[in-house]
């Protein structure tokens, strides 16, 4: 598993498991709703600025996303 596939799976999975649309967690970040979709479609490649974003919307520590994101990647 490649780490833009790592990370779209973790991301779809931890919006899903909170109970977010695309577009509410864009909301959240003050971000596109298209930009989330294409962070989770491959397309689009985050800042570390979005990143962390993304992690306080949706309620995880940083570290333990990218460690979720590595293991996703080990797993495959």
């Amino acid at each position: 598993m490649t780490l833009e596939n790592a990370l779209a799976v973790t991301l779809k999975n931890r919006r899903i498991k909170c109970g977010l649309s695309q577009e509410d967690l864009a909301r959240k970040c003050n971000i596109d709703r298209t930009y989330i979709s294409m962070i989770e479609c491959q397309k689009r490649n985050p800042t570390l600025n979005i990143i962390f974003k993304i992690c306080k919307s949706l309620d995880i520590k940083t570290s333990d996303f990218i460690l979720n994101i590595e293991k996703a990647m080990e797993d495959s």
